[in-house]
């Protein structure tokens, strides 16, 4: 038995926990017969196995192996990778279906799973369909003939059709940090091939994380790359979460260029391919960013956070990109449609080569007084309940008007102000940004007045 009801894995994108509390072995392996089950039932044979490179991956990896074999599924082996490849390896390999074991930026004791069927990154009630149908497992008996593991290696394939994808109008010098996370068995190697000198940051893949948590939505995860820009000839920095499915960029002068503000430059490129073209953004980014869009001649659509939930946003509506705060970046055209921290990265150097002064594009980028974003850490189901009292009152008095999407996102002629549910951990989510310091001070002023009201005893981040 796990000491956490185990339903409690099973989150919004994706599947994460503790090791081996709540993930172990067994987990693995009823997670993976499950899986296989699925995918027979949608008429696939085989499904992709990825793993990062955390201290419990291989062994989690192993077992959900031997669950999908069981259930008579082939398991196309691809190793110790970033969860892009796993996403890669699904549409070029043909199977739609593909599990990445990951705990992406969580605590090095935590671990998880990402799981691809048909085509599309699960979510929501997909991922509760996985919880389900390893509940209903029981006895059921193994499959008359059990499934083949087969060892594959997708880094040339991956590595050939970005190469044929990227063109750099003159080579660059860029600094790379993967934080010790998968990212780093491919990305050197990666933006060499494309005709960069790279010089690399912790990239020994080491699940330890010895140097910095891998998160570059953190700030403070991203001095030492910032420190080495500013010692540095390099022209433009890239980090990388744990599992590299999302981007961080510093400038040569040190400055953090927040993904949002690449999301413009991204929308600018493409929506001159498709103009008129669909872009969707999530409720955390800056208000820049739908008035740039449709300034470059697209249709902005603002939309809730969530990779997953992301990607399906894009297929639905048949845009060609969509980008989050958080880093994660999904390309449609001339990409798949899956977010993927390594491709933007190389989608952003083609833009930067193209300009005498990388510096001078990222910083010229409109942008306002913004915080990173903040978390009120809350006791299991209160996030919620919070938000859902914060709609209720919506008594922003300077605001032109109330988003409701993903939580409260109060929109005023010089800023916004954000709370949302995590869906990934037990807190209530904050952002803002103004004009001017005068404008954000006010609104945070309007926000902390309701939240001190609402929640007079949760200890308040701004």
């Amino acid at each position: 038995m796990h000491s956490t009801p185990a339903d409690s894995v099973f989150k919004a994108y994706d599947i994460r926990g503790l090791v081996p509390a709540q993930i172990d072995a067994n987990f693995a392996w009823r997670l993976g017969r499950a899986v296989g089950r699925l995918a027979r039932r949608q008429g696939t044979n085989s499904v992709i196995a990825g793993r990062d490179g955390r201290l419990s991956s291989p062994m989690l990896a192993a077992a959900l192996i031997d669950g999908l074999l069981m259930e008579g599924v082939d398991a196309l082996d691809i190793g110790l990778v970033p969860t892009p490849l796993v996403y890669f390896a699904t549409h070029t390999l043909g199977t739609g279906s593909g599990v990445m074991v990951t705990g992406s930026h969580n605590p090095a004791d935590q671990n998880g799973f990402k799981v691809t069927m048909m085509g599309r990154t699960l979510h929501g009630t997909g991922i509760q369909a996985i919880g389900e149908a390893m509940s209903a497992l029981g006895g059921h008996p193994a499959a008359a003939t059990a499934g083949t593991r087969r060892a594959i290696d997708m880094f040339d394939a991956y590595v050939d059709r970005i190469r044929g994808d990227i063109t750099l109008e003159r080579p660059m010098r860029i600094a790379v940090d993967c934080g010790s996370g998968a990212g780093g068995v491919i990305a050197a190697r990666l933006y060499e091939t494309l005709g960069c000198d790279v010089e690399c940051l912790f990239c020994d893949v080491d699940g330890h994380f010895p140097h910095h948590h891998p998160d570059p939505s953190v700030p403070r995860n991203l001095v030492d790359l910032q420190n080495h820009l500013r010692a540095s000839h390099c022209d433009v920095g890239l980090a990388f979460d744990g599992d590299a499915d999302r981007l961080g960029v510093v400038a040569r002068n040190g400055e953090t260029i927040w993904p949002d503000r690449l999301l413009i430059l991204f929308a600018r490129d493409v929506l001159r391919r498709h103009p008129g073209a669909t872009v969707i953004y999530d409720v955390k980014c800056s208000r820049h960013v739908g008035r740039e869009i449709r300034a470059a001649g697209g249709c902005p659509l603002m939309w809730k956070t969530g990779h997953s939930i992301m990607e399906a946003k894009l297929a639905a509506s048949g845009a060609p990109l969509a980008g989050e705060l958080s880093g994660h970046v999904f390309f449609k055209d001339r990409w798949y449609g899956f977010d993927d921290g390594l491709y933007a990265g190389a989608r952003l150097l083609e833009i930067l080569s193209r300009a005498p002064d990388a510096t001078a594009v990222l910083r010229g980028l409109p942008s306002g007084v913004a915080t990173p974003e903040l978390k009120i850490a809350l006791r299991a189901g209160e996030p919620p309940a919070l938000i859902a009292r914060l709609r209720a009152d919506a008594a922003f008095p300077t605001a032109e008007r109330i988003v409701t999407i993903d939580g409260v996102r109060a929109e005023y002629a010089d800023g916004f102000g954000l709370a949302r549910a995590s869906n990934t951990t037990s807190a209530v989510t904050l952002r803002f940004e103004g004009d001017t310091p005068r404008a954000l001070a006010r609104i945070q002023n309007e926000f902390r007045t309701v939240l001190r009201r609402l929640a007079p005893d949760a200890t308040l981040p701004f």
